[in-house]
């Protein structure tokens, strides 16, 4: 694939971000414009190995060397048709995705892998330019009628998925806009809403509907969706945080992650948020070394904190791949993203240990000490430290969907760690309800939450139909 000599000519490159003192200035995307010429060379880095070890890093199983292949020969609007066989928004994933397929790039056994990543992402820009982007309304209906409750990748995966065999389908979303954590977790610097709200568009004219702060066991009965629609899917994500329990916590000052970056959006996208949680000024500590914790990063810093300490409970880990995880796994390595390169401090093997307060109540000092390696992290005498702090905000992971509400009146069962558990079909043990995406798997990744919505989406045609051509 690609050009046979490809990989041994060019070398790789992918789009350089912005200057950091201008970037940390407004919430646009952090990413330079990559010219076509440049995406059509890295095309032909991709190798012919024979056996493309890519696809079984991709969740979404994505026909990786052949829309290579199609961007160099530029051959763009079949190169997007390639990457739309499997995914349905590789214009999020291209921006989102950590790419596992280019940990699994047989290229990278030795040199660096393909740029499949940026790739995927000028391939789907390439084709919004060229109007491309169409809708696609079936052409028959089949008088089913679906709900989907959750508008993130994966309840949207699902949605055209289903709407596009003929089923009539309506998505609930809790929320005053589509888009779930695409809306109000993901910053702007990282997705502008605009590439959401193209495709959404795209979605409302196929035929899809939506209704929005439409709250499916609250304000929107649980029992009018059984009476009303064929199938239940259950697309809603992983948010019930990881708190810290430890003294102090109660304190005025200390927010999940969650409860913050909503809010910036909503400003971005022009509303006002009464009592907004701002980092502006403050000596700010990030408990959680992972995206979201990254995500709160670059969000401190373009509210001009004073200073900001991001902490990991993990060890620091190595800056190559390590050799409990080799070729083509998922490597363990550091990794630098965008708002660790803006500022701040990182350190790692910290665990906090109390937090204390002033007068009124709100947080004023972080107690904390160093620990050894997991499982048991046990702590390290003498490394004992405190910190002066204002905003404390706790990015430390997700432990499964709200059990309240919807959940509960449904009666679905829920699997080992507090996940909706379904049968090889996607059904819960509610007949005709399903589930996908992180409140059925848990915390993961966009690439995987539009894989299960697509898995979903098929198994339910499949249960109303008694066949489906959806894969």
């Amino acid at each position: 694939m690609g050009k046979v000599s490809g990989f041994l000519e060019h070398t790789r490159e992918t789009p350089a971000r912005r200057p950091v003192t201008t970037r940390i200035n407004d919430f646009f995307e952090v990413y330079q414009e990559f010219p076509d010429e440049k995406v059509r060379v890295q095309g032909a880095r991709c190798m012919d190995c024979g056996v493309p070890f890519c696809h079984t890093g991709c969740p979404l199983n994505n026909i990786i060397p052949e829309w290579n292949d199609l961007a160099y020969r530029d051959r763009w609007k079949e190169a997007i048709r390639t990457l739309h066989v499997t995914n349905n928004f590789p214009e999020f994933t291209g921006r989102l995705c950590p790419a596992p397929c280019e940990a699994a790039c047989v290229l990278g056994i030795n040199e660096p892998p393909v740029a499949i990543k940026t790739i995927e992402k000028m391939i789907i820009e390439h084709a919004f330019r060229e109007g491309w982007i169409v809708p696609e309304p079936p052409e028959h209906r089949t008088g089913k009628r679906v709900a989907v409750v959750g508008s993130g990748p994966s309840g949207l995966a699902a949605a055209q998925q289903l709407n596009r065999v003929g089923h009539w389908v309506t998505v609930f979303e809790k929320a005053d806009r589509v888009g779930g954590l695409l809306r109000y977790g993901i910053p702007d610097f990282k997705m502008e809403k605009q590439i959401l709200d193209r495709r959404l568009q795209q979605l409302v004219d196929e035929g899809i509907q939506f209704q929005t702060r439409a709250q499916v066991g609250g304000n929107v009965p649980v029992e009018d969706l059984q009476k009303e629609f064929d199938v239940i899917l259950l697309a809603g994500g992983a948010e019930s945080p990881r708190d810290l329990q430890v003294p102090g916590r109660e304190l005025l000052g200390i927010h999940f992650a969650m409860e913050y970056l909503p809010q910036q959006n909503k400003v971005v996208a022009g509303d006002t948020v009464p009592d907004q949680i701002v980092a502006t000024g403050k000596r700010v500590v990030i408990i959680g070394g992972g995206d979201t914790g990254a995500d709160c990063l670059g969000t401190v810093h373009r509210q001009k904190a004073a200073s900001v300490h991001q902490f990991e409970i993990m060890p620091t880990p190595p800056r190559e791949r390590a050799p409990s995880t080799p070729w083509p796994l998922w490597p363990l390595q550091l990794r630098t993203e965008s708002s660790h390169e803006e500022g701040g401090t990182r350190e790692w093997a910290v665990a906090t240990t109390r937090f204390a307060g002033d007068e009124s109540g709100r947080v004023k000092e972080l107690h904390a000490m160093r620990v050894g390696p997991p499982p048991k992290f046990e702590p390290m005498p003498g490394t004992e430290f405190t910190l002066g702090v204002d905003l404390v905000l706790l990015a430390m992971g997700f432990t499964g969907p709200v059990k309240n509400g919807l959940l509960q009146q449904l009666g679905v069962r829920l699997d080992s760690r507090g996940n909706v558990a379904t049968d090889g079909n996607y059904m819960t043990s509610v007949p005709g309800i399903f589930s996908a995406g992180d409140m059925r798997r848990g915390q993961s990744l966009v690439v995987w939450a539009i894989s299960e919505g697509r898995k979903a989406a098929s198994a339910v045609d499949q249960f109303l139909m008694g066949k489906t051509r959806l894969k």
